[in-house]
């Protein structure tokens, strides 16, 4: 991601240059990777247990709500699977296939688990109006569902609370989605327990109504977590306020005068920017990057979320689009001055080229001449004036130039 900087010299003649330093990272962020481990380790086996106790007792006493919750934690166990994979892919240090990191594999499983979920909801939404349909046909819910039920709710409100802490301390989006991911299921089972009640209390048709309500929970969280991550997916920026933090960070970087076309994108728990940044035209190529870096740096300091900044200098404000590109480059203009120059100067010593409002000012430098030498500084001088208001008429008809000056330098 790093553009090539033009040689040492005017910033004008590289108008538009744009300048990003390499993206550091950690070769691997092992902090961060081994808690989101053993995270979700402690969500396997929570998940498992729970899973072959729900199934269990939800055969033996009759209740479909309790093995439809047995099945959600069996989705559970798959999604602990996806996360373990994406955590260890994601941690991985850029590549040349990745220069940007893994942090989107987090992305795309925060997207996969959300359709898992939607998937899982929607089946047991199916088994459970087939069971409404023949609720006098169903044997009798046994007590034990009911306090397995309990026991359920228990570990995954548990499990919750300790996961959400850890997602929102290693700010990752897949970890958070995986701790209310554990919300749902404690609020499923809660569902589940008073359907269970309620068909222990005589009505029969409460545990299957119950297992619906689990799968319409199951679908409705599916769909927000699918929908967050699809944002991301598509590049979707960082809110109005946080862009808003960033802008106003980089206008008070020394040497800035303006800053445009800032724009922001998620790469999973990182932020990346990019930036317009105006700066005076007439500074060097070498000062425009020590501004640009500055400012970058500037970014990277107080917002510790930004992974990197790729910043283009801009030597007036663009917001509006001036077609510069179809100017004639330096080679023509050099050659287009010096058929004009008379042949009684001596060679010009520098061109110096702004493109500058859809046009071109040149400054043309000649050498003063060496003490002894039949012509005097102030002799040239004043025939540079002279010959300069003569190429500057000439010049006006031709629309690309803007203004010539020449002088000793």
């Amino acid at each position: 991601m790093t553009q090539p900087m033009p040689p040492e010299g005017d910033v004008t003649q590289h108008h538009h240059g744009h300048h990003a330093s390499h993206v550091e990272m950690a070769p691997h962020d092992t902090a961060h990777y081994r808690e989101a481990k053993r995270s979700t380790w402690a969500s396997v086996w929570v998940n498992l247990v729970l899973m072959v106790m729900q199934i269990f007792v939800g055969f033996w006493a009759h209740s479909q709500a309790l093995v439809a919750d047995g099945i959600h934690s069996l989705s559970d166990l798959l999604c602990d699977a996806l996360v373990l994979f994406a955590n260890r892919r994601g941690a991985e240090p850029p590549d040349s296939e990745h220069p940007y990191g893994h942090g989107r594999i987090e992305t795309a499983s925060s997207f996969a688990l959300g359709v898992a979920l939607v998937v899982t909801g929607g089946g047991l939404l199916w088994f459970a109006a087939l069971r409404l349909q023949q609720v006098g046909d169903l044997p009798p819910v046994l007590p034990a569902a009911f306090w397995m039920a309990l026991l359920t709710l228990l570990g995954k409100e548990l499990l919750f609370r300790y996961m959400i802490s850890v997602g929102q301390r290693l700010r990752s989006p897949m970890l958070i989605a995986n701790a209310w991911h554990a919300r749902s299921d404690a609020a499923s089972s809660l569902v589940v327990a008073v359907g269970i009640g309620g068909s222990l209390a005589g009505y029969l048709f409460a545990d299957s109504l119950a297992a619906a309500l689990v799968g319409y929970m199951i679908v409705r969280i599916g769909l927000k977590f699918s929908w967050v991550a699809l944002q991301e997916l598509i590049d979707t920026g960082l809110s109005e306020e946080a862009t808003r933090a960033i802008h106003e960070c980089l206008e008070q970087a020394p040497g800035v005068r303006g800053v445009h076309d800032l724009r922001t994108r998620f790469m999973g728990r990182h932020v990346l920017v990019d930036v317009h940044v105006e700066v005076d035209s007439r500074i060097s190529v070498s000062e425009g990057h020590y501004i640009a870096e500055a400012a970058r740096a500037q970014v990277l300091k107080t917002h510790t979320e930004v992974l990197d900044v790729l910043v283009h200098i801009d030597s007036e404000p663009d917001v509006t689009p001036v077609h510069t590109a179809a100017l004639p480059g330096r080679e023509s203009l050099q050659d287009e001055l010096r058929s004009l120059l008379p042949t009684d100067l001596p060679a010009p010593s520098k061109i110096v080229l702004h493109y500058l409002q859809g046009q071109v000012e040149a400054e043309v430098l000649f050498q003063a001449p060496k003490p002894g030498s039949e012509t005097t500084a102030q002799t040239l001088c004043e025939r540079l004036l002279t010959v300069e208001t003569e190429l500057g008429k000439q010049l006006s008809t031709r629309p690309h130039w803007r203004s010539l000056k020449l002088r000793l330098g």
